[in-house]
C-alpha cells in the first residue's frame, strides 16, 4: 500500500502587493492556523500598484474574508463602479457604456436583448441603456445597493469598486497578521532548487533562508521563482495585443467622482480614469512602436483634469500568459501568471481567481500531477477568455487614423472570438463556454458598442407582435428611470457609508 502523502505544512509567499497580501489573507483565513503562512517582501522594492478599478466578483472575495464594506470602503478610500464608459474606441466622437448586472428582465423565450433589437431594427428605439439600472444610474450620478425585494428597480444594481490599490494590500495585510500571516522583510538574492528539482528555499541578500513545502510567486512581471528559477515558458500575444508600456500618474480630486471608470482611445493606446475618494487615478497604456516614453507622459500629464500628485511611474510589460501557473511546487498568481491590459478591470480578479482555484485544488506534499494538470487547463482558459474580450475591443473598430488602429483592425483574431463575433453577426445571439468569466451583458454592450451589429434579431422574437413588445419594453424604460431617480447621489452615499463604518 502506498503512503499517505504528508500534509503541506508551510506556504512561502513570495513578494507583497495586492497579488500576495490577497493569497495570504485568503488563506489564514480558510486555513484557519492548519499550516503556516508565511510572506517575503521588501519595502525597497516597489509593486505596481494601479489596478484601482474591479469588478463584481470582488464582492465574493471580500464577503470570503468577512469584510465590513464600509469599513473597506473608508480603508481604501473607494468608490462605486457601475461598469466602464468608452470613448472614441468604435470612432472618434463615439461614446458607449459598458454596464455590469443584466438588460431589461425576461419577455418571453428569447434574451431580452432580442426583443430591443427588433424594436431598434424598426426605429422604434434606439437606447439600449435605458433598460439597465446600472447604466442609468452611472449617466445621473445615483447609487444604491440592491434592497431585499427582487421587483425593486434596485434588485439590478450589481456593482463593483475603484479603491487605492496600495491601501488595499496594506488592509489585507493588517488583517492577514492579525491571522496569524508572518511577514519577512528582505530582498531575495537567490533561489534554492531541491533535488528533485522542486523549489527548496529562498535566501536573503542578509543571509536568512527560508524554507517551505509550497511556493507561491507573487513576484510580478519577472516571476522570480516560476520564470527564474524553474524556467517554465511563457506565450506571448502580443500579436494580438501589441500595448507594451503603462505609464501611471495621480491627480487632485476636482469634483465628485463618478460610479464609472472611463476609457479613452487614443492613437497610440488608451486612457483610464480612475475616481477615488481622495484623488483620480490617470493612465496611458500604449504600444512604444508609435509613441515615446517622453511623449506618452506629455499626453497623459495635458489630459489631467488636476494637480498631479505624483511623478510618472512608468511600467514596461508583455501581454501573455506563464505556459504553466503551476510548476512543481510553485504556483504563480498575479503578474507572475501572466498580463493581460486593464482595458476591463481584470488584473485583480485574475488574481482572485487563481486563489479560488487554489483553494478547490489545495495540494498536500505529494502534489498529484492531476490537480496541477486541471489547475493550468482551467487558467489556461480564463485567460484565453478575457484575452479574446479585450481583443475584441481593438479589433471591432472603424478607426484608421493612426498606424496603431490600423494594424488591429486588420489583424487575424482567435477562432474563439471569431466564432463569437460570426454567431453575433448573424442572430445577435451570445453563447458561453466553460463558465467564462464575462456575462451576456458584456459581450452584448461591447459589441454593438463597437459597431457589431446582427443582420437581424432572433426569430422567435416575432411570435410577439411588434407593438406589444414595444408597449411592455417602454413600460421597463420608465420604471427603471424613476426607480434609478429615486436613488441618492454616488457622492452622498459614499460618504454616508463611510460614516457609518465600523472603527
Amino acid at each position: 500500500m502506498t503512503a499517505k502523502p504528508e500534509p503541506i505544512r508551510k506556504i512561502l509567499i513570495v513578494g507583497g502587493g495586492t497579488a500576495g497580501w490577497m493569497t495570504a489573507a485568503a488563506l489564514a483565513h480558510v486555513l484557519r492556523g492548519s499550516v503556516q503562512v508565511e510572506l517575503v517582501e521588501s519595502e525597497a522594492i516597489g509593486t505596481v500598484g494601479v489596478g484601482e478599478a474591479t469588478i463584481p466578483p470582488i464582492l465574493l472575495f471580500n464577503a470570503l474574508l468577512g469584510i465590513d464594506e464600509n469599513q473597506f470602503l473608508r480603508e481604501t478610500q473607494a468608490t462605486f463602479k457601475l461598469g466602464i464608459q468608452f470613448k472614441d474606441w468604435f470612432r472618434k466622437g463615439h461614446t458607449y457604456f459598458h454596464p455590469f448586472g443584466q438588460y431589461g428582465a425576461r419577455v418571453d423565450a428569447a434574451s431580452f436583448h432580442q426583443y430591443w433589437l427588433r424594436l431598434n431594427a424598426a426605429g422604434l428605439d434606439d437606447d439600449l441603456d435605458a433598460y439597465s439600472a446600472p447604466a442609468m444610474a452611472a449617466r445621473l450620478g445615483r447609487f444604491t445597493r440592491p434592497q431585499g425585494d427582487p421587483r425593486s428597480v434596485s434588485a439590478g444594481m450589481a456593482y463593483a469598486f475603484h479603491f487605492d490599490a496600495s491601501l488595499y494590500a496594506r488592509y489585507l495585510r493588517g488583517r492577514a497578521e492579525k491571522a496569524g500571516v508572518v511577514r519577512h522583510e528582505g530582498r531575495i538574492a537567490d533561489v534554492r532548487l531541491a533535488p528533485d528539482g522542486d523549489i527548496g528555499s529562498v535566501a536573503l541578500e542578509d543571509g536568512r533562508v527560508l524554507g517551505a513545502d509550497f511556493f507561491i510567486d507573487c513576484s510580478g512581471f519577472r516571476g522570480l521563482l516560476i520564470e527564474g528559477a524553474l524556467k517554465t515558458g511563457y506565450e506571448d500575444w502580443t500579436h494580438w495585443l501589441p500595448c507594451d508600456r503603462a505609464v501611471a500618474m495621480p491627480c487632485a480630486r476636482v469634483e465628485a467622482p463618478t460610479p464609472y471608470t472611463r476609457s479613452t482611445a487614443l492613437e497610440a493606446g488608451w486612457r483610464w480614469r480612475i475616481p477615488l475618494q481622495h484623488r483620480t487615478g490617470n493612465g496611458y497604456v500604449y504600444c512604444s512602436e508609435h509613441i515615446s516614453d517622453d511623449e506618452a507622459i506629455a499626453r497623459l500629464r495635458e489630459s489631467l483634469d488636476g494637480e498631479a500628485l505624483a511623478e510618472p511611474n512608468l511600467l514596461r510589460f508583455r501581454t501573455g500568459r506563464r505556459k504553466k501557473a503551476w510548476n512543481r511546487n510553485c504556483l504563480a498568481i498575479g503578474l507572475s501568471s501572466g498580463f493581460l491590459e486593464p482595458l476591463e478591470s481584470t488584473s485583480i480578479h485574475l488574481i482572485q481567481s487563481g486563489i479560488s482555484r487554489l483553494l478547490l485544488s489545495f495540494p498536500d506534499k505529494g502534489f498529484a500531477q492531476a490537480d496541477i494538470d486541471n489547475y493550468n487547463h482551467l487558467s489556461q482558459l480564463e485567460f484565453e477568455r478575457v484575452r479574446d474580450f479585450v481583443v475584441l475591443h481593438y479589433k471591432a473598430t472603424e478607426r484608421t487614423d493612426s498606424p496603431l488602429w490600423r494594424q488591429v483592425g486588420a489583424m487575424e483574431i482567435p477562432d474563439s472570438l471569431r466564432r463569437k463575433m460570426d454567431m453575433f453577426r448573424s442572430r445577435g445571439r451570445v453563447f458561453r463556454f466553460e463558465d467564462e468569466l464575462f456575462q451576456e451583458t458584456s459581450w452584448i454592450a461591447v459589441l454593438l458598442g463597437q459597431g457589431v451589429w446582427p443582420e437581424r434579431a432572433d426569430p422567435i422574437t416575432e411570435v410577439i407582435p411588434l407593438e406589444a413588445t414595444r408597449e411592455r419594453l417602454h413600460q421597463m424604460r420608465a420604471i427603471i428611470r424613476e426607480g434609478v431617480e429615486r436613488m441618492p447621489t454616488h457622492d452622498a452615499f459614499v460618504r454616508g457609508a463611510v460614516q457609518t463604518a465600523p472603527r
